[in-house]
């Protein structure tokens, strides 16, 4: 049957039965665990007699209307614990109130904490669910040693998450970009605190102050439908998840054996009842952690008769320190028994201290010789030593007001929210560098380690390399802001009424939603000099690094101090700074108008949702054309430039555009606990503020060669059409087994490709001719397949003390290709290479094992996670492309139970000292683009439940 012949057949039915007199009342109640300690979110509640169900809310409530005069047997069933009926008659008038305790005397170990709880819950939810989904509560995030929301999220199936200084940020869900997600915090979407990218890096909230985290894989017409990868939302506490009140605190020391340093951690989280129907809840979450991070960068990559080279070699020493700050509040309010409305806020705050000393090799202009994996460089070569001192600030903030209002078949939704992110960086000196170029240095690079490309130095010159005195000045970059803003308002209402129509009930939904966006960068950049400057007045002690000795190098602060305390000895950099300022500024307005009609039939064993969303997106764009003509170069207007000049021309791009969104979800459960899945939809995802931002950066030498990057505002969005089918088998105890198949046919991906002029005539893009450019384009098409495999068991049936065993563990494979520009070519319209790609940040395997053990007071957890390796960036050709290599963590939690309300627990992360390594395969081996290690990180603390 078509989604057409059930809509137009429902709706005949409901208007007949909207006719008919009223005869029918309404039963409701709520679900919790047999302490009444936890409301019971996705239970299922089954009126046997009429083949009728509801699945309970987040506050364990559930509600049938319409139901005829008459005596039922009401049976409850939630995962890993006993089923429970209870008759009711339903009379002539009045509501049948019918309340379900569930659990038995295990209920508290099965449903109200430790690791039985989180795989109970979660399947539960999973289970109830009508699309495909995927959970972790709060019971699951505190028994890993996560750092944040992005780390906790790398344990459910499809999932890879991308790190930075060792610590997981972006979230790739089935392979795809990280862009082509689409986060929430209780229902708000979460701006992108980063000038670049629409993209949100989930580290920036902690995951101490979570309740519960779902990733949707398949959408309904009711849902934001601007993702492809999935849609992450993310819950905090509410006053009516517990059943009474409660008060949760957690106090830890985290302490990295690189940095050698003990670092705080403490949270607290608590739900207080005011009265029966009011309540308030929240969280706060302190983390502080100093760390180390030795690293190896190597770029400009050369084969000469076998020998395979780089042209240039970074030696990185990072000390960060990062300070996160998260806290959420929220008022629950229950007027009457027909509405319940909320007011929710969130407030996280990043900071992020980082010191880099770099020591770098420049052979761009050195004679190389050598053979096998050895280099020799001689000649011209440049050594830079210098220090980066930074300190940036992101905060999120959101605010929403909502509720809903059930009156009899009615159901009225509607919700009005804030929601700001910013990242803020002012007077950062980034960098301040120190360089000395050599005529008589000999310089041996020894590349038989792929990873780690060590130097040693001889000849005259080797005596000048280690002497800080013979280090000048090259410039000081000085960040005086660096400020970007994303904000939005949203408001939304969505209508519902139901009908009971012959073998089943029929909901027809719809719904409107408005959001207004506007994202903004401003950057001021400025440039110093001073000819008297050297590295032996800020040298600093160290550095810590273990790779090789990189001394000597500034300071982690003097070099900051030196610049401040003696500022009037510098000279400003006119031509530099203003193009560098000019050429970051942006500002997008961004507008969505989205409206859909859904129609829902659910019987107690099938049930079908389909319908179509609409969303038209307005937009004003505004950047830069920046133009930087180097002197003796050729301006525009064809007169010789006397000095460095920069031309600014301001631009200005709208663009609009609507999409049709059709979804179909399907959920069959032939029998009970056997469950199939269906699911097709559309979707799209808009393009990068950056990508679009109709600006282009450009250097122009004096030999008139034109060099840069563009934005491109006629970039069309992602579009998909998706399909996931899923068969999931829940055991009788506390586990289940899944299977699911997905497809994506995706259009329009984006990605950056180098495109280089033949050198006898200059390429054209929106009007500027260059000889090189770096140009964000639509490739052609894409396809993404793959399948998602899980199982989960508690092995209670073993005998003593196996007993206590839990195991669960997924794993998925990813095939997603696309055809690309290939580069090189006239991009105006000529139909130039194309070449095959595996997507960016997409990995063919990956891997989550758990083996845990939870009997009496004590909890032992084992959790490794494995991806395969990745395309990170495109290179100018295949050769040069960017990937980054396989990764596999061990973690490990214990935690020991003093009392019912004293848990004492210990934490080992990263306990296989994974490495990060991104590599190209020129001359068929992988050569180093980025090496880094990091150590291990132990914690230790305690928690207390009140």
């Amino acid at each position: 049957m078509t989604v057409n012949r059930l809509l137009g057949s429902a709706s005949i039915a409901a208007l007949a039965f909207a006719a008919a007199p009223a005869m029918a009342q309404e039963v409701t109640g709520t679900v919790a665990d047999e302490t009444d300690t936890v409301s019971l979110q996705s239970a299922v509640i089954r009126i046997e007699e009429l083949d009728r169900q509801a699945v309970t809310e987040r506050d364990g409530s559930y509600r049938f209307n319409d139901v005829p005069v008459g005596t039922y047997t009401l049976t409850a069933r939630f995962q890993g614990v006993p089923a429970e009926s209870q008759t009711v008659v339903v009379p002539a008038d009045g509501v049948v109130v019918a309340d379900f305790r569930l659990g038995g005397d295990n209920a508290e170990t099965i449903l109200v904490y430790g690791q039985r709880a989180n795989q109970a819950n979660a399947l539960a939810r999973e289970y109830a669910d009508d699309r495909v989904v995927d959970v972790l509560t709060r019971d699951a995030i505190g028994q890993f040693p996560d750092q944040n929301v992005a780390e906790s999220l790398r344990r459910l199936p499809g999932i890879n998450v991308l790190n930075d200084q060792g610590e997981g940020r972006f979230v790739a869900v089935r392979g795809l970009d990280p862009t082509l997600n689409a986060t929430s915090i209780n229902g708000v979407r979460v701006p992108s605190p980063e000038g670049d990218t629409r993209a949100v890096a989930l580290d920036f909230i902690s995951s101490d102050i979570i309740e519960s985290i779902e990733v949707f894989k398949s959408l309904t017409p009711d849902m934001d439908a601007d993702t492809i990868g999935a849609s992450i939302q993310i819950n905090t506490v509410s006053a009516f998840d517990r059943r009474g009140n409660f008060l949760t605190l957690s106090a830890e020391g985290s302490y990295n054996e690189y940095s050698e340093e003990l670092r705080p951690k403490a949270s607290a989280n608590f739900a207080y009842r005011l009265a029966d129907d009011i309540g308030i809840s929240g969280g706060v979450s302190y983390y502080n952690r100093f760390f180390e991070t030795d690293n190896i960068e190597a770029d400009d990559w050369e084969e000469d008769n076998g020998l395979v080279y780089a042209e240039e070699i970074q030696y990185r020493d990072y000390d960060v320190e990062r300070e996160r700050i998260s806290g959420s509040l929220g008022l629950d309010f229950r007027p009457s028994d027909t509405t319940e409305l909320y007011v929710r806020g969130l407030y996280s705050r990043f900071d992020d201290q980082e010191f880099r000393r770099r020591l770098t090799f420049d052979f761009g202009d050195a004679d190389v010789a050598g053979s096998g994996t050895s280099a020799l460089y001689d000649g011209e070569i440049t050594v830079e030593r210098d220090v980066k001192d930074r300190f940036e600030r992101q905060e999120t903030y959101s605010i929403s007001l909502g509720g809903e209002t059930v009156t009899g078949p009615w159901t009225l939704e509607y919700m009005g929210s804030y929601a700001r992110s910013s990242e803020r960086e002012d007077n950062s000196v980034d960098p301040t560098e120190f360089e000395q170029e050599f005529g008589d240095l000999d310089v041996a690079i020894d590349y038989s380690d792929e990873r780690t490309p060590l130097y040693s130095v001889s000849g005259m010159g080797a005596a000048d390399f280690f002497d800080p005195a013979q280090y000048t000045l090259n410039d000081v970059e000085l960040t005086r802001l660096s400020d970007a803003v994303d904000e939005e308002y949203t408001g939304r209402v969505d209508l519902a009424r139901d009908f009971l129509i012959e073998g089943g009930t029929f909901t027809l939904q719809t719904g409107l939603k408005l959001r207004l966006r506007e994202k903004t960068f401003d950057g001021e950049i400025e440039f110093y000099e001073n000819d008297n400057y050297v590295l032996a007045d800020v040298l600093g002690v160290g550095p810590t690094y273990r790779i090789t000795d990189l001394a000597p190098l500034p300071g982690l602060g003097e070099a900051t101090d030196f610049f401040f305390d003696n500022f009037g000895d510098f000279e400003l950099q006119v031509a530099d700074s203003l193009f560098d300022s000019a050429a970051s500024d942006y500002a997008i307005e961004e507008d969505i108008y989205a409206g859909y009609l859904l129609g829902r039939f659910e019987s107690d064993t099938l049930t079908v949702i389909g319908g179509v969303r609409y969303e038209h997106t307005q937009t004003d764009i505004f950047g830069n054309f920046v133009l930087l003509v180097e002197e003796d170069g050729t301006l525009p207007n064809g007169d010789i430039a006397t000095d460095d000049t920069v031309i600014v021309s301001p631009q200005v791009t709208p663009a609009n555009y609507g999409r049709f969104l059709p979804s179909l979800n399907i959920r069959w459960e032939p029998q009970q606990d056997l469950v199939f899945r269906a699911a097709g939809y559309r979707s799209l995802v808009r393009p990068g503020f950056s990508q679009i931002a109709p600006r282009f950066i450009a250097e122009q030498n004096d030999d008139d060669e034109v060099e840069g990057e563009f934005g491109n505002p006629d970039l069309d969005p992602y579009e998909a059409w998706n399909l996931d089918l899923g068969v999931d088998y829940y055991f009788s105890g506390n586990g289940a087994v899944s299977l699911g198949l997905f497809y994506k046919d995706v259009s329009n991906y984006i990605v950056d490709v180098e495109y280089e002029s033949d050198g006898a005539d200059r390429l054209v893009f929106n009007g500027i001719a260059f000889d090189e450019a770096v140009i964000p384009v639509n490739g052609e098409r894409s396809e993404i397949f793959g399948i998602e495999a899980g199982f989960a068991m508690q092995w209670d049936m073993l005998p003593a003390p196996f007993d206590g065993i839990l195991t669960q563990a997924n794993y998925t494979y990813t095939n997603a290709e696309g055809v690309v520009p290939g580069g090189g070519v006239d991009v105006l319209g000529a139909v130039g290479p194309t070449r095959t790609i595996d997507l960016p940040a997409t990995s063919e395997h990956t891997f989550n094992a758990v083996l845990g053990y939870e009997k009496g007071p004590i909890s032992l957890r084992l959790a490794g996670t494995y991806r395969d390796d990745y395309l990170d960036e495109l290179g100018g050709s295949p050769e040069e492309d960017r990937f980054v290599d396989s990764h596999f963590q061990l973690d490990a939690t214990a935690r020991y139970r003093i009392t019912p309300n004293i848990q004492v627990f210990a934490q080992a992360v990263n306990l296989t000292d994974a490495e990060y390594f991104a590599f190209n395969n020129l001359g068929g081996r992988q050569n180093n683009y980025q090496y880094e290690i990091y150590g291990r990180t132990f914690k230790g603390g305690v928690r207390v439940t009140f």
